[in-house]
């Protein structure tokens, strides 16, 4: 007879837990005795935590669903348990076995087992600075809503305002908005508001002005314009919270001299603090706006969303995989079936690829020279990727290892990739056994 092999049992005193919106059901075995469901509200948590300490419990694993795993994540943790919050992916049943108390009763087995790892979680500064961003970055959509609806209002009385300035809530914009919504009609009298600064000719913006004025939209426009006006205070608003939170944060650490900043360009949507000097100074000198295309969203998106201590992840390797910026290769029967990178809404993710795209309508640099070469060869969606990938490995080395940007210039960066392209061609002649007779060249 063959002995029967198990896997050995890591965490003996383990639990698993499976999130619901209302009901939690908690396994601290794999008997039917050994499982429990709960209630969503303050006093079932602390039920909850009462009854794993009963049960000698000292390590937990839930899935993150939703949002929902937040209030009951915090509570265990407090209680002094060792909590492991896990991707749901990592603990798909089998098919056909799907019950609320099956499946914590497999997160409690497969944690047992030690097969599980912890989701990243951020500090608690880190925390309240991402709930302050992503508040500031939903209230920034409402905001783009709110100017589609205005713009939408006024073609319906064909005023093509939305065709003259490049930007409707801009200055000039916004006192054209204002004189149509105090009753002004006449476009030559709306026309003369246009700033200096304007391209367009005095004669083309009364043109974009003369239409059908509809009191119906009127009122949309006005109510939109109002509505535009409030949220943009609430932004300012969220700004002063996120800035008093840096500002202390920064008082807690050892000051550092900012001597260089770099010029960048102010969008419009760019929170209203010096955020260069106050990163720098976080990240104990370093500044990552030497980089090209990094700007204060991209910043602000790595302050919220894992802060400037990158030094949790091993390698800059490890932390363009966790941005799932990397190749996800799958490989069956010795071959690659796909090597894509993951499906993932990581945010930073996102902001090093609007940065990376800003690299691409840049005319000079080494980055933007890499973005072109590899656009070329894969279309722009790679290039894309790609350089949010060096982005991100770039960031990982200035942080972790305190070293400054160094910018290539173009020229450089293009006699450096010649040398290496001479080099893999020297490398392959050898390979081959090339005599030199056998090479001929031909000059034009």
């Amino acid at each position: 007879m063959t002995s029967k092999q198990t896997l050995p049992v890591i965490h003996p005193h383990a639990a698993g837990i499976d999130v619901g919106s209302l009901t939690h059901y908690v396994a601290v075995g794999q008997q039917d005795h050994d499982v429990r469901s709960f209630g969503c509200y303050t006093e079932d948590l602390h039920a909850i935590s009462d009854w794993l300490k009963q049960q000698g419990i000292t390590t937990i694993a839930m899935e993150s669903t939703g949002s929902y795993w937040k209030g009951l994540f915090q509570r265990l943790q407090q209680d002094g348990f060792e909590v492991l919050l896990v991707n749901g992916k990592h603990t798909r049943n089998v098919k056909g076995r799907k019950t609320d108390v099956l499946d914590c009763q497999w997160i409690q087995r497969l944690h047992s087992l030690g097969l599980l790892s912890g989701s990243f979680l951020p500090d608690g500064f880190t925390a309240t600075l991402r709930q302050y961003v992503r508040q500031r970055d939903y209230l920034i959509e409402q905001q783009a809503a709110y100017i589609k609806k205005i713009e939408s209002a006024l073609r319906q009385m064909n005023i093509r305002l939305d065709a003259a300035l490049s930007d409707i809530v801009g200055q000039s914009g916004r006192a054209i908005l204002e004189a149509i919504l105090a009753g002004e009609r006449n476009a030559v009298v709306l026309a003369t508001l246009v700033n200096w600064r304007v391209k367009k000719s005095k004669a083309e913006i009364e043109r974009s002005l003369t239409g059908e004025w509809k009191e119906e939209y009127i009122f949309e426009t006005q109510t939109s314009y109002e509505l535009y006006g409030v949220i943009q205070s609430k932004i300012a608003a969220c700004d002063s919270r996120i800035e008093q939170l840096l500002t202390e944060s920064l008082q807690q650490k050892e000051a550092v001299e900012v001597t260089a900043t770099v010029k960048k360009k102010k969008n419009k949507n760019a929170p209203k603090m010096n955020l260069q000097s106050i990163s720098t100074q976080l990240s104990g000198g370093v500044n990552l706006y030497q980089i090209e295309g990094v700007s204060d969203a991209s910043v602000l998106a790595l302050l919220s969303e894992i802060g400037l201590d990158l030094s949790k992840f091993p390698s800059a390797k490890h932390f363009a995989s966790w941005l799932a910026l990397s190749p996800n290769n799958k490989v069956s029967g010795g071959k690659t079936l796909s090597s894509h990178t993951a499906h993932h809404n990581n945010r930073l993710a996102q902001a090093f690829r609007r940065a990376a795209n800003a690299i691409g309508n840049m005319k000079k640099g080494a980055l933007n020279q890499f973005f072109r070469r590899i656009a070329y060869r894969y279309g722009r969606m790679a290039a894309i990727t790609a350089t949010a990938r060096k982005l991100a490995v770039i960031i990982w080395n200035m942080l972790t290892k305190k070293e400054a940007y160094r910018y290539e210039e173009t020229v450089v960066y293009t006699e450096r990739l010649r040398r290496l392209q001479l080099k893999n061609m020297q490398k392959k002649i050898n390979a081959l056994n090339i005599k030199p007779d056998e090479l001929h060249f031909t000059t034009v």
